[in-house]
This record gives C-alpha cells, sequence and structure tokens, in this order.
C-alpha cells in the first residue's frame, strides 16, 4: 500500500498547479514559433493537437523577442494556428534504475520495447555538466573489449573514449556487438542514435544477442525521427551511463554514431537560424559535441568508457565531424575499406589507429611487443608492393625478411570471427609469440589486481574467463614466446 502511496505522492509533486500557457502562431518545416509561454532554453512543452495525435511534446530551443521556438519530438501533424502551448516548467529528465537492464528505451528515457513500465528510484537529467577535471580519477586500468586487435596493439583503459571512423558498410556496428558481448565492464549502454530501422533489431538479435542484451541498457532514435529525438537520444543515452558508473560501476559506452547527432544539430540550427559555417554545420554542433563527449570518462566514484562511431564523409578523415572528434576523442580506431573487400574483419587499419592511453594501462613489456609488432607491420606495408611483384629478393634486407616471415601470423591475429571470444591472455601471448618479446605474468595480470569488483566483474582469476591460463602453463611463470 506504501508503495502504490508513494508512487501517487510522486506524481503530484510533479505537477504545478499553475499553467503557463502560449499559443502557435507558425509552424514552418522543423520550426514552431508561439507566442509565450514563459519558459527557459530546454523546457519541455505540450502542444495541443486536437486535429492531431492529441498531444505533442516539443522543446524550447530558441527565444527571440516575444517568440517562443520550438521543435517536437514527434511529428508535427494536426498542429495549426491558435494551439495552445502548455509549459511543464521543467527539462527532459531520465528515470533511471536497475531495472534498466536489458531493456530499450527512445530518446525520452520511456521503454519502448513493449515490455511495460520501468520502476525508477530517481531521475537523472539528460543535459547534465561533465565531471570536474580536477575531481576526475586518472585512467590507469586496462578494460578488455575481447577484440584482439584492440587489446593488443590499441589497448583501451577504464574511463578512456575512443573514436571509430569508418565510411558506411565498413562494420562498425558488428564492431560495436562483438566489444558489446565480449567486455568485462559491467553494463553496456548502446545509444543507436540515426540508425536505419532494420538495422535496430538486427543489431539486438544478431550483433548483440541474449548475452550481450542481458547486462545492456538499449536507447533508439531511428532515422526517420524528428532532429529533436535524436539529439535528445545521445544525452538520454549519455545520462543511463552517468547513473550507472555513479553506482560504483565501470560503464561501456557505445555510441553508435556520433555523426548522425551533429546532423541532427545542424538540422536544429539552421531551423532557428544560426548561421552555417564549416560544410553547413552551424556554430552549436561545434559547441555541443564536446559538452557531449566530456560527459563520458572517470569520476569519483565509476567510469564510463566510450566507443562513438563517426561516420566519415566519402572515406575523408578531415571532414568537420571527424575532425572535431578526433581532437576530443582520446584515440581513434580506423576502419579500412580496402581490407573489408578483402574480407579481413575487423577492418581496422592497425598503422593508422592509435590509443593514446595504451602506454599507461599496459606494461613497459607490452608496449614494447604492440610496437614490435607495428613496426613488422609497417616495414611490410611500405615494401608491400614489391613483394606482391616478386621484385624483392630474400636476404635483401632482414628487417623485411622478417616482415615477410611474419606477415601470416599478424594477418591471422588481428583477423577474428564475430563470435570469436579472445581473452587478454590469449590476446598478449600470441602477441608475444609473434613480436619475439617476452611479456611476463604481473602485465598479463595488471588489469586483474586492480579491478574494480561490481555485479558482473570478477577478481578471481579462477572464476575470470578474461584471464584463463594457456593449456599446459602453471601460474607464476614467465611466458617466452621468442621463435
Amino acid at each position: 500500500m506504501e508503495t502504490l502511496i508513494s508512487k501517487y505522492r510522486e506524481a503530484t509533486e510533479q505537477v504545478d498547479p499553475i499553467k503557463y500557457v502560449g499559443h502557435i502562431t507558425k509552424v514552418q518545416g522543423l520550426l514552431i514559433e508561439s507566442r509565450g509561454p514563459v519558459g527557459v532554453i530546454g523546457e519541455l512543452c505540450r502542444i495541443e493537437a486536437p486535429k492531431g495525435p492529441g498531444m505533442i511534446l516539443a522543446e524550447v530551443v530558441g527565444l527571440r523577442d516575444k517568440t517562443v521556438q520550438l521543435m517536437a519530438y514527434q511529428e508535427t501533424n494536426g498542429i495549426e494556428v491558435g494551439n495552445r502551448v502548455i509549459a511543464s516548467g521543467r527539462t527532459l529528465e531520465v528515470p533511471v534504475s536497475n531495472a534498466l537492464l536489458g531493456r530499450v528505451l527512445d530518446a525520452q528515457g520511456k521503454p519502448s520495447d513493449g515490455k511495460g513500465g520501468i520502476r525508477a528510484d530517481q531521475y537523472y537529467p539528460a543535459m547534465a555538466q561533465a565531471p570536474d577535471p580536477l575531481k576526475r580519477k586518472g585512467v590507469t586500468q586496462r578494460i578488455c573489449t575481447g577484440v584482439r586487435a584492440i587489446d593488443g596493439v590499441l589497448a583501451v583503459g577504464r574511463g578512456q573514449r575512443l573514436g571509430i571512423f569508418a565510411g558506411s558498410g565498413v562494420g562498425k556496428s558488428t564492431l560495436l556487438g562483438m566489444i558489446a558481448r565480449n567486455t568485462n565492464a559491467a553494463v553496456n549502454v548502446v545509444a543507436l542514435i540515426g540508425e536505419r530501422g532494420r538495422e535496430v533489431n538486427d543489431f539486438i538479435t544478431n550483433d548483440l544477442g541474449p548475452e550481450g542484451l542481458a547486462r545492456s541498457v538499449i536507447v533508439v532514435s531511428p532515422s526517420n525521427a524528428p532532429p529533436l529525438a535524436r539529439l535528445r537520444g545521445a544525452y538520454v543515452a549519455t545520462a543511463v551511463a552517468e547513473y550507472f558508473r555513479d553506482q560504483g560501476l565501470d560503464v561501456m559506452l557505445l555510441f553508435d554514431s556520433v555523426t548522425r547527432f551533429a546532423r541532427a544539430q545542424r538540422e536544429i540550427g539552421l531551423a532557428i537560424g544560426e548561421p552555417p559555417a564549416t560544410r553547413g554545420y552551424t556554430p552549436s554542433m561545434f559547441d555541443q559535441m564536446p559538452k557531449l563527449l566530456e560527459r563520458c570518462g572517470t569520476s569519483e566514484r565509476g567510469t564510463i568508457t566510450g566507443f562513438y562511431t563517426v561516420l566519415v564523409d566519402g572515406d575523408d578523415m578531415d571532414e568537420p565531424v571527424a575532425d572535431t572528434a578526433r581532437g576530443i576523442l582520446d584515440g581513434h580506431i580506423v576502419l579500412s575499406r580496402s581490407l573489408a573487400q578483402a574480407f579481413h574483419y575487423p577492418a581496422i587499419d592497425v598503422l593508422a589507429s592509435v590509443s593514446r592511453l595504451a602506454p599507461i594501462v599496459s606494461g613497459p613489456l607490452t608496449t614494447k611487443a604492440a610496437g614490435a609488432l607495428r613496426r613488422l607491420m609497417a616495414v611490410y606495408a611500405e615494401n608491400q608492393d614489391l613483394i606482391n611483384v616478386g621484385a624483392y629478393h630474400t636476404g635483401a634486407n632482414p628487417a623485411i625478411d622478417e616482415a615477410i616471415m611474419k606477415h601470416g601470423a599478424i594477418e591471422e591475429f588481428l583477423i577474428q570471427g564475430v563470435d570469436e571470444k579472445s581473452t587478454i591472455a590469449q590476446t598478449l601471448t600470441m602477441m608475444a609469440a609473434i613480436s619475439g618479446s617476452t611479456i611476463p605474468d604481473e602485465e598479463m595480470q595488471v588489469y586483474r589486481k586492480e579491478a574494480n569488483p561490481g555485479d558482473f566483474l570478477r577478481a578471481d582469476p579462477e572464476e575470470d574467463p578474461f584471464f584463463d591460463e594457456p593449456e599446459g602453463r602453471e601460474a607464476g611463470t614467465t611466458r617466452n614466446h621468442a621463435r
């Protein structure tokens, strides 16, 4: 009975008995203008549309003299001049609790999977400030993605933010699905912003799968949603990730894609009269992107590790969104169309990719092994034309000889099946064997020793699948894989 009463008590506390009302004066394209109500930027309003859906949720996006500029979260069919606009007195908030796990939400943070409502313990603002930079904990511990090319050569730290840069159809969503299934993070928050409607269910069913969905929260705002819904879906996903981070957990935020978020902001900016800047993107886009991306990372309690996909127009890595994102993030993973065409998946161009925090979260000998593997790849790439046409003769250059000899092993290391999981121990063992170096146990186990306890994390090596010992090996001895 008390639970039932508290439910209605919470509802009445959110009701303002005094309504601030305005009236629609103009509807042009995406923009709705009204005379009144009194409101602030970001405030939610309800538009009465008796000839449409009845009630349309909108948000104040601009103020000009006595005119209030609004954008709707849904289609504007049925809105007429003179319709009432009622201010809510609040901004967008996300109901959060542990019951979010395994659920699919819309751009307003409401469940859209048909599984019923979600009991919320509290509400988080969708538009929040990034953590104080002076209070952020340093990124010092490795997180596992289960992808060899990343865990070996592009090591990622808990609380790090990386961009996945690629053109269309190169495997960004598939790579995100692999990370979601295989990571040792406690919770995944997946933001599918501006994706094709068909791809949403495919990602949940095929790329994520039941195993990944069980510890994930999905926020969906498809490509046919209004630009405000696509924009706010990104902030809702980040707010959900912040909730789990504040519980002291390590959260993996998988965001697809930053480019469609930026395009939504451009559509809104142009509609309210902002001047276009670089390639039609408005100044507000360059203002909003760091505000969104900086919310990811470490805090005093937990961490959010972010993978943000960037859809590169025409495979141009210097286009405005890619260039801006690369300057904010802590590293970038480049997917190559030529590798994808050669059926090399994941199509990660290791030589064009970098993790800025890899030397910090990896031990010195692991870093040395990764560097040796990179050098072998660079030597082979530089002389590939000579090798392919048969112009290079064995013995002319020892470095090229070694690169040719180990090329097959490197390819085997980097190519990984969609359903293939690779532990940290397996990844580092293979990399050490290729580079001909030694990685001691203490570097293999740094991640395990410093792991934060959580509902989905296992500190015991006997229980942690990411730290299995290779067959025939006893704990405590040193691995030496020199050929």
